[in-house]
Protein backbone atom coordinates (compact mmCIF):
# COMPACT_ATOMS: atom_id res chain seq x y z
CA UNK A 1 0.00 0.00 0.00
CA UNK A 2 1.37 3.28 -0.64
CA UNK A 3 1.36 6.20 1.20
CA UNK A 4 2.61 10.03 0.58
CA UNK A 5 5.03 11.76 2.51
CA UNK A 6 5.47 15.62 2.75
CA UNK A 7 8.92 17.42 2.63
CA UNK A 8 9.88 21.05 2.23
CA UNK A 9 12.26 23.34 -0.34
CA UNK A 10 11.71 26.95 0.32
CA UNK A 11 8.68 26.22 2.27
CA UNK A 12 7.17 24.43 -1.00
CA UNK A 13 5.70 20.42 -0.53
CA UNK A 14 6.45 17.70 -2.36
CA UNK A 15 5.21 13.95 -2.20
CA UNK A 16 7.60 10.56 -1.64
CA UNK A 17 5.77 7.79 -3.39
CA UNK A 18 6.74 4.60 -0.36
CA UNK A 19 5.51 1.00 -2.19
CA UNK A 20 5.39 -1.65 0.18
CA UNK A 21 7.64 0.28 2.25
CA UNK A 22 10.50 1.27 -0.68
CA UNK A 23 11.05 4.31 -1.80
CA UNK A 24 10.29 4.37 -5.68
CA UNK A 25 12.49 7.26 -7.25
CA UNK A 26 11.99 8.68 -10.41
CA UNK A 27 14.22 8.64 -14.15
CA UNK A 28 15.27 12.39 -14.88
CA UNK A 29 16.15 13.09 -18.24
CA UNK A 30 18.10 15.77 -18.36
CA UNK A 31 18.09 18.35 -21.52
CA UNK A 32 20.60 21.33 -22.61
CA UNK A 33 18.69 23.89 -24.43
CA UNK A 34 18.62 24.78 -27.84
CA UNK A 35 20.96 26.98 -29.71
CA UNK A 36 20.55 30.71 -28.50
CA UNK A 37 22.32 33.67 -29.72
CA UNK A 38 24.47 33.66 -27.17
CA UNK A 39 26.18 30.35 -28.58
CA UNK A 40 26.94 32.15 -31.78
CA UNK A 41 30.22 34.37 -30.52
CA UNK A 42 31.49 35.83 -27.32
CA UNK A 43 30.43 38.94 -27.89
CA UNK A 44 27.09 37.74 -27.91
CA UNK A 45 27.46 36.99 -24.20
CA UNK A 46 26.59 40.35 -23.06
CA UNK A 47 22.70 39.31 -24.40
CA UNK A 48 20.72 39.73 -21.19
CA UNK A 49 18.61 36.11 -21.43
CA UNK A 50 19.07 35.54 -25.30
CA UNK A 51 16.32 33.45 -27.01
CA UNK A 52 16.83 30.75 -29.46
CA UNK A 53 18.13 31.26 -32.79
CA UNK A 54 16.59 29.78 -36.27
CA UNK A 55 18.77 27.17 -35.91
CA UNK A 56 17.91 26.57 -32.21
CA UNK A 57 14.04 26.47 -32.95
CA UNK A 58 15.10 23.60 -35.45
CA UNK A 59 16.81 22.00 -33.11
CA UNK A 60 13.97 21.64 -31.18
CA UNK A 61 11.65 20.42 -33.67
CA UNK A 62 14.47 17.07 -34.28
CA UNK A 63 14.66 16.96 -30.35
CA UNK A 64 10.72 16.14 -30.82
CA UNK A 65 11.17 13.78 -33.12
CA UNK A 66 14.07 12.19 -31.54
CA UNK A 67 12.95 12.21 -27.83
CA UNK A 68 11.57 8.30 -27.18
CA UNK A 69 9.88 8.65 -24.35
CA UNK A 70 7.36 11.27 -24.72
CA UNK A 71 4.34 9.07 -24.28
CA UNK A 72 5.97 8.13 -20.22
CA UNK A 73 6.76 11.58 -19.29
CA UNK A 74 4.41 12.67 -16.59
CA UNK A 75 6.46 16.02 -15.80
CA UNK A 76 8.02 18.90 -17.76
CA UNK A 77 10.67 21.10 -15.32
CA UNK A 78 12.70 23.57 -16.94
CA UNK A 79 15.29 26.63 -15.86
CA UNK A 80 13.51 29.75 -16.06
CA UNK A 81 15.67 31.23 -18.90
CA UNK A 82 14.07 32.61 -21.70
CA UNK A 83 16.61 29.52 -24.15
CA UNK A 84 14.93 26.52 -21.77
CA UNK A 85 11.75 27.44 -21.50
CA UNK A 86 11.04 28.05 -25.64
CA UNK A 87 13.15 24.85 -25.82
CA UNK A 88 10.68 22.70 -23.33
CA UNK A 89 7.66 24.64 -25.77
CA UNK A 90 8.87 23.52 -29.02
CA UNK A 91 10.20 20.52 -27.67
CA UNK A 92 8.24 18.36 -26.04
CA UNK A 93 4.54 19.28 -27.60
CA UNK A 94 3.26 16.01 -26.97
CA UNK A 95 3.48 16.21 -23.58
CA UNK A 96 1.87 19.56 -23.80
CA UNK A 97 -0.92 18.42 -26.16
CA UNK A 98 -1.62 15.98 -23.14
CA UNK A 99 -2.17 18.70 -21.06
CA UNK A 100 1.42 18.80 -18.92
CA UNK A 101 2.25 22.47 -17.67
CA UNK A 102 5.84 23.50 -17.50
CA UNK A 103 6.99 24.30 -14.01
CA UNK A 104 9.77 26.82 -13.82
CA UNK A 105 12.71 25.90 -12.14
CA UNK A 106 14.44 29.17 -10.45
CA UNK A 107 17.23 26.15 -8.86
CA UNK A 108 17.89 25.10 -12.50
CA UNK A 109 19.39 28.45 -14.08
CA UNK A 110 22.36 29.01 -15.14
CA UNK A 111 25.65 29.31 -12.98
CA UNK A 112 27.18 32.30 -14.03
CA UNK A 113 26.84 36.07 -13.27
CA UNK A 114 27.08 37.44 -17.15
CA UNK A 115 24.43 39.15 -19.09
CA UNK A 116 24.01 35.37 -20.93
CA UNK A 117 23.00 33.72 -18.16
CA UNK A 118 21.07 36.04 -16.06
CA UNK A 119 17.53 35.39 -16.36
CA UNK A 120 14.75 38.08 -16.46
CA UNK A 121 12.41 39.34 -14.24
CA UNK A 122 9.97 37.04 -13.53
CA UNK A 123 6.93 39.43 -14.79
CA UNK A 124 8.46 40.14 -17.94
CA UNK A 125 8.41 36.43 -18.39
CA UNK A 126 5.03 35.71 -16.72
CA UNK A 127 3.72 38.59 -20.20
CA UNK A 128 5.96 36.96 -22.41
CA UNK A 129 4.71 33.36 -21.82
CA UNK A 130 1.34 33.96 -20.77
CA UNK A 131 -0.58 32.00 -23.52
CA UNK A 132 1.54 28.87 -22.56
CA UNK A 133 1.43 26.56 -19.55
CA UNK A 134 4.12 27.84 -17.61
CA UNK A 135 3.99 27.97 -13.62
CA UNK A 136 5.62 30.55 -12.45
CA UNK A 137 4.53 30.34 -8.82
CA UNK A 138 8.06 29.13 -7.65
CA UNK A 139 9.87 31.97 -9.25
CA UNK A 140 10.51 34.66 -6.92
CA UNK A 141 11.32 38.75 -7.75
CA UNK A 142 15.08 37.91 -6.54
CA UNK A 143 16.31 35.36 -8.53
CA UNK A 144 17.90 37.12 -11.32
CA UNK A 145 20.04 38.94 -8.41
CA UNK A 146 22.96 36.82 -8.36
CA UNK A 147 23.26 37.70 -4.93
CA UNK A 148 22.79 35.22 -1.88
CA UNK A 149 21.53 31.38 -2.93
CA UNK A 150 21.48 33.12 -6.42
CA UNK A 151 25.06 34.21 -6.49
CA UNK A 152 27.77 32.51 -8.63
CA UNK A 153 30.19 31.22 -6.14
CA UNK A 154 31.10 27.23 -6.40
CA UNK A 155 30.19 26.51 -3.12
CA UNK A 156 26.36 28.25 -3.35
CA UNK A 157 26.05 26.78 -7.16
CA UNK A 158 26.78 23.32 -5.92
CA UNK A 159 24.49 23.54 -3.14
CA UNK A 160 21.44 24.94 -5.22
CA UNK A 161 22.24 22.04 -7.83
CA UNK A 162 21.81 19.46 -4.88
CA UNK A 163 18.36 21.55 -4.33
CA UNK A 164 17.86 20.52 -7.69
CA UNK A 165 18.37 16.81 -7.22
CA UNK A 166 16.22 16.56 -4.29
CA UNK A 167 13.32 18.54 -5.35
CA UNK A 168 13.46 15.96 -8.29
CA UNK A 169 14.06 13.06 -6.46
CA UNK A 170 10.87 14.22 -3.74
CA UNK A 171 8.44 14.58 -6.62
CA UNK A 172 4.91 11.72 -7.00
CA UNK A 173 6.11 11.52 -10.84
CA UNK A 174 8.40 9.01 -12.37
CA UNK A 175 9.36 9.90 -15.59
CA UNK A 176 10.33 13.55 -15.60
CA UNK A 177 12.13 15.68 -18.45
CA UNK A 178 14.29 18.89 -16.94
CA UNK A 179 15.52 21.12 -19.44
CA UNK A 180 18.51 22.87 -18.69
CA UNK A 181 21.77 24.22 -19.02
CA UNK A 182 25.02 21.99 -19.81
CA UNK A 183 28.52 23.34 -20.76
CA UNK A 184 31.45 21.57 -22.12
CA UNK A 185 30.58 17.68 -23.94
CA UNK A 186 26.81 18.47 -24.09
CA UNK A 187 25.51 19.39 -27.42
CA UNK A 188 22.40 21.75 -28.09
CA UNK A 189 19.18 19.82 -27.17
CA UNK A 190 21.30 16.36 -26.34
CA UNK A 191 19.30 14.33 -23.16
CA UNK A 192 20.51 11.84 -21.01
CA UNK A 193 18.36 9.91 -18.90
CA UNK A 194 19.34 9.19 -14.52
CA UNK A 195 18.34 7.01 -11.75
CA UNK A 196 19.19 8.06 -8.31
CA UNK A 197 21.69 6.19 -6.45
CA UNK A 198 20.61 4.14 -3.92
CA UNK A 199 23.68 5.30 -1.27
CA UNK A 200 23.56 8.95 -1.86
CA UNK A 201 21.23 9.92 0.95
CA UNK A 202 20.43 13.35 1.02
CA UNK A 203 22.82 14.01 -1.78
CA UNK A 204 20.31 12.30 -4.08
CA UNK A 205 23.21 11.52 -6.22
CA UNK A 206 22.39 10.17 -9.54
CA UNK A 207 23.42 7.45 -12.21
CA UNK A 208 23.38 7.67 -15.97
CA UNK A 209 21.29 4.78 -17.07
CA UNK A 210 22.55 2.07 -19.10
CA UNK A 211 20.51 2.72 -21.72
CA UNK A 212 21.09 6.57 -22.18
CA UNK A 213 24.73 5.79 -21.93
CA UNK A 214 24.51 3.54 -24.82
CA UNK A 215 22.73 5.86 -26.96
CA UNK A 216 25.17 8.45 -26.90
CA UNK A 217 28.70 6.76 -26.59
CA UNK A 218 28.62 2.81 -26.20
CA UNK A 219 29.38 1.02 -23.29
CA UNK A 220 32.38 2.26 -21.55
CA UNK A 221 32.68 1.48 -17.97
CA UNK A 222 31.26 4.89 -16.30
CA UNK A 223 33.46 6.91 -13.65
CA UNK A 224 33.82 5.49 -9.82
CA UNK A 225 32.73 7.60 -7.11
CA UNK A 226 36.57 8.62 -6.74
CA UNK A 227 37.11 9.31 -9.71
CA UNK A 228 34.06 11.76 -10.22
CA UNK A 229 35.61 13.35 -6.84
CA UNK A 230 38.74 13.62 -7.79
CA UNK A 231 37.25 15.32 -11.48
CA UNK A 232 35.07 17.21 -9.62
CA UNK A 233 38.12 19.04 -7.64
CA UNK A 234 40.19 19.36 -10.76
CA UNK A 235 37.45 21.52 -12.53
CA UNK A 236 36.45 23.46 -9.70
CA UNK A 237 40.23 24.13 -9.24
CA UNK A 238 40.10 25.36 -12.75
CA UNK A 239 37.08 27.46 -12.32
CA UNK A 240 38.52 29.23 -9.37
CA UNK A 241 41.90 30.09 -11.45
CA UNK A 242 40.21 30.86 -14.19
CA UNK A 243 38.49 33.75 -12.25
CA UNK A 244 34.83 32.08 -13.39
CA UNK A 245 33.75 32.56 -10.24
CA UNK A 246 34.16 35.50 -7.82
CA UNK A 247 36.20 34.88 -5.00
CA UNK A 248 34.48 36.85 -2.74
CA UNK A 249 31.26 35.77 -1.05
CA UNK A 250 27.55 37.87 -1.53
Amino acid sequence: MSRPMTCGLRGMKYRRVFTEGMIVSPTVHFVRHAQGYHNLCVENQSIHDPSLTPLGEAQCYQLGQDFPYHSSVDLLVASPLRRTLYTTLLGFQPELKRGLAIIALPEAQELADIPCDTGSDVHILEEEFRDHPIDFSLVKEDWTSNKGKWAADAEIVEKRAREVRQWLKARPEKDIVLVTHGGTGWANTEFRSYIFANDSGDNAGIVETVASRQRRKGSETPLSQTEQRELKAAKQNLWNESGYFPQSKV
